[in-house]
């Protein structure tokens, strides 16, 4: 769909890139789906945000239309840094998947609503979406992103590719989103469509626009054909058009008629809010704003080892955690989500996430020291939980004295640290005991590439300084963080790494990891400071095992330098506070109707030119910054990659690097912040390295408890002939099988199915992470792909609640609206269905209170008459929702009060009213 919107949205968005049609967030002119779902999602934060700060009695004033601003004014004006990159992260989430239907349901009709497809098309609609609601309910929020997304774009295709707008109609078709309603009234197959048109769109019937027959294109890609007297989509990649009745019936670009077109855009733009609406109310406000991203952006992630060994390790997390919720507490920096992962051996999990902070302190006490035996543990079995259950980009800490038992699942976790982008940490800390036992560094070597692959820390230390280590943890476990430099030496050598402060950094950190390391660390005024100076004029070190912690005094901008003078092994890591950041990702072109580009599951592919695409955010968005360099650079070597730049527009750049290193690589952007002449320097902290296979897989359904679902992954390689080895994982330990290998010519493809079957009794909404990964012969390279997969029970409840207001009473005066109140009382019922979930005030700042009687529930609504206008939402057990609206009008002096009974039955119920809620 490329289309030109005249519809007003507020905090406009455009996010397209030239020739990318119906694609991504990035640059250019025209409408398209993004653009279509970029405005509505903006829209319906916009007002999410005004009703949120209603309801705490604060303003809602965004400085400007930039989404950094938006998420500022919802977030509150807090004390400290926002950092608008998991907001961006979570838009683009949207938006990608959104475009992904383009590639990869490229011939599917009902993914589109061509050929006549309207039952599959509106049951992708409606199965999404209880998807989406499901996956909220159990606080997967990623995947209930980009099923959204997906959604959205189905949704949108059916105003520009069927005959609804046509037939004129001027509001959305409701039926689409409405499980408990049908498509009504579609063409037969044996009914003829459109008449032959020499020029321009087909011509509709007049049967079929007198009958109000809904019909739609037939797209067809690979050999013309199409039943008789039926309508084509058009354009030149459908051969159906060739045939007679010839041309299209498609709104997708102007060029065949203005009005229709910009009329189906109207109306995929309202189809789009009425959709985040019903989501929104089932939902709820809070949670609404965490599907799109707008949560303060620290994490708190655990992973403890809970063998009996580790009574002080426990001790010292549980101290630190605590210490970490009541410090940051009403501050930006306050963790948006709580991550506890106990494991032991042989048993590992649950994992426990909440929001709450006085239940993620109950979980930490309630862990003890017990069990265990062998030295070997469960560790990566935890992370690998952790990793799929907390949000992309997160800080993961992990406490052991042991090495992994489960070491299959190295390249598991490998593969998913690339994927969600987060960085894991571990604290390894050893007793006398166990130095006899092990031999730390071949025993730990592990934890040390992980931790360095995914810009974490792998610090060795007694269980006596273990306090002292974990300084790390509130360090990182703060917005806004930012990594200004990252390198690693194995072995080290004599070397200056220069990186870059600007006027926007804060409390600026040097981490140093490696034994009897000396340096030296200048300022760009040319004060030095030797490893031997613990205070000094520059900062503060503070060495514990094999961590050296470097704390600036104060972030002078300019160039600054720290010379290493040693042989031994090392890493290097420089972070920050600021809101000028960037978020990546490799994306690869696709050909088709809507070509564009998609992102890259995986690492990039060896022997061609990668391309990234980048998007730069800061405090007030991107429009005050420059980009002038980035490239990809080696982490423990030092060659660079530089790469072309194309702006796009919205903070959007398409980079292109003819030469990717051949070793793991990190991305460094070099900029410019215009507000303040300021240079700044910003650096990835994930590992990625270029591979000769690459792995596909596609999914857009969910499982259902109890029986198989089937997946099909294609694996490609540009390497030698072979024997592929296949390994497939997943999180929940769903019982699966696949192929081991796969035999494969050079240069060739070869697929593979994988099965799983989802227990029974599986909570529906449950998040599936699926691994599968492909190593080359030899084992010298390998890649994977990373799918989300949901688990959703059949919905057999469509019916949404009702709710009816049914009294009324109060006196509001414009002249002074604090002196008065007003209520209002609903009854809510559900008939046959699995029963109401929960009642909630979805815009008003009043008061709710509610009680269950017989087989309904009575609503009892009181506010100030500053604040007259209330929306209560009422869900059911599946997620249908019901609604009660109402304004309550001021006058100049007289009461109004507006019944929906007679007044006598109004009395009378009133006193029963009473009497329900002890008024």
């Amino acid at each position: 769909m490329i289309m030109k919107s005249s519809v007003p949205i507020v905090a406009l968005i455009v996010l397209v890139v030239p020739r990318v049609q119906a694609f991504m967030s990035v640059g250019g002119s025209g409408n398209t789906h993004v653009t279509i779902t970029g405005h509505a999602v903006m829209a319906k934060l916009h007002e999410v945000c005004e009703a949120v700060a209603e309801s705490k009695g604060r303003q809602f004033d965004p400085t400007g239309s930039s989404p950094e601003e938006l998420l500022h004014a919802c977030l509150g004006r807090a004390t400290g840094e926002v950092s608008g990159a998991k907001f961006r992260t979570a838009l683009n989430q949207i938006y990608m998947q959104n475009g992904f239907v383009d590639r990869d349901f490229m011939a599917s009709a009902p993914h589109h609503f061509n050929n006549e497809a309207f039952t599959e098309g509106r049951n992708l609609i409606i199965q999404g979406t209880a998807a989406i609601k499901a996956n909220v309910r159990t606080g997967n929020f990623k995947s209930a992103r980009e099923t959204l997304g997906r959604v959205c774009h189905t949704l949108q295709d059916f105003y520009s590719h069927s005959n609804w707008v046509e037939l004129g109609n001027k509001s959305p078709y409701a039926n689409l989103i409405r499980p408990d309603l049908n498509i009504e009234n579609i063409a037969d197959i044996a009914m003829p469509t459109c008449s032959e048109c020499a020029s321009g769109p087909n011509q509709l019937l007049p049967a079929i626009l007198n009958g109000k027959h809904l019909t739609s294109g037939y797209m067809v890609l690979f050999s013309p054909n199409k039943p008789q007297g039926k309508c084509s989509h058009g354009g030149e990649a459908d051969l159906s058009s060739t045939l007679k009745p010839r041309s299209g019936i498609s709104k997708d670009e102007r060029s065949y008629n203005a009005d229709l077109h910009n009329n189906a855009v109207n109306l995929a733009s309202e189809a789009t809010l009425e959709l985040l609406e019903d989501i929104r109310g089932a939902i709820g406000n809070k949670d609404y704003l965490r599907l799109m991203g707008i949560a303060r952006s620290a994490v708190l992630a655990f992973v403890i080892d809970t063998t009996g060994s580790m009574a002080n390790d426990i001790a010292e997390a549980k101290r630190v955690a605590f210490s970490i919720i009541d410090s940051k507490k009403g501050t930006t920096d306050e963790p948006s989500l709580y991550i506890l992962v106990p494991f032991n051996d042989p048993d590992f999990g649950p994992l426990i996430r909440t929001t709450d902070p006085d239940i993620m302190k109950s979980e930490i006490s309630k862990l003890n020291a017990n069990g265990g035996g062998d030295l070997p543990e469960m560790c990566l079995s935890g992370i690998q939980l952790a990793l799929t259950g907390a949000p992309s980009s997160s800080h993961i800490y992990v406490f052991t004295d042991a090495p992994p038992k489960d070491t299959y699942l190295e390249k598991t976790i490998t593969a998913l640290i690339r994927s969600t982008k987060s960085t894991v940490s571990f604290f390894i800390t050893t007793s006398s005991r166990r130095r006899r036992a092990l031999n730390a560094p071949s025993q730990f070597r592990g934890y040390y590439d992980m931790g360095l692959a995914s810009g974490g820390q792998a610090i060795v230390v007694t269980k006596s300084r273990l306090s002292l280590a974990t300084e790390i943890i509130v360090d990182t476990s703060t917005s806004a963080l930012v990594t200004i430099l990252q390198r690693s030496r194995n072995p080290g050598c004599v070397e200056s790494f220069s990186f870059l402060l600007d006027k926007s950094v804060s409390n600026t950190t040097i981490y140093l990891t490696g034994r009897s390391l000396t340096f030296n660390l200048r300022s760009p005024a040319g004060v030095s400071q030797s490893n031997t100076v613990a205070n000094g004029t520059l900062g503060t070190i503070q060495e514990v095992g094999n961590l050296q912690r470097i704390q600036l005094n104060e972030t002078e901008m300019g160039l600054w330098h720290i010379d290493m003078m040693t042989t031994q092994s090392y890493t290097i890591k420089v972070i920050g506070q600021s809101a000028i950041t960037f978020i990546s990702e490799f994306v690869k072109e696709f050909k088709g109707p809507h070509p564009g580009y998609a992102v890259v599951n995986g690492q990039p592919s060896a022997g061609s030119p990668a391309k990234l695409l980048l998007t730069l955010t800061g405090e007030n968005g991107p429009d005050g910054l420059e980009v002038h360099e980035v490239a990809l650079m080696e982490v423990s070597g030092v060659k660079v990659s530089n790469g072309t730049i194309e702006k796009m527009g919205g903070g959007d750049f398409l980079v292109t690097v003819k030469e990717v290193p051949e070793g793991e690589f990190v991305i460094l952007l070099k900029g410019k912040d215009k507000t303040f002449s300021s240079l700044f320097q910003r650096q990835t902290t994930t590992q990625m390295s270029q591979s000769k296979v690459t792995v596909k897989a596609i999914a857009d359904s969910s499982m259902l408890p109890g029986q198989v679902f089937k997946l099909n992954f294609t694996v490609t390689t540009n390497g030698p002939s072979g024997s592929y080895t296949i390994c497939a994982r997943n999180d929940k330990n769903i019982p699966m099988k696949h192929p081991l290998t796969l035999n494969l010519e050079g240069g060739s493809s070869a697929q593979g199915t994988v099965s799983l079957t989802p227990p029974a009794d599986m909570v529906s909404g449950t998040d599936v992470t699926l691994t599968i990964e492909a190593e080359g012969p030899g084992g010298n390279y390998s890649n994977y792909a990373v799918l989300r997969l949901s688990v959703l029970s059949k919905v057999t409840d469509l019916t949404p609640p009702k709710c009816e207001i049914v009294y009324v009473q109060g006196t509001c005066y414009s002249s002074s609206c604090n002196s008065s109140n007003w209520e209002l009382s609903v009854s809510i019922t559900d008939g046959n269905g699995t029963g109401i979930e929960s009642i909630s005030i979805q815009q008003g700042s009043g008061n709710l209170t509610q009680k269950k009687v017989a087989d309904s529930v009575n609503g009892q609504y009181e506010a100030s008459c500053c604040s007259t206008s209330v929306t209560l939402s009422a869900v059911d057990k599946v997620g249908n929702v019901g609604r009660c609206s109402y304004t309550m009008k001021s006058s100049a002096g007289s009461c109004l009060i507006s019944m929906s009974l007679p007044l006598w039955a109004s009395l009378l119920l009133y006193v029963f009213l009473r009497d329900t809620f002890h008024l």
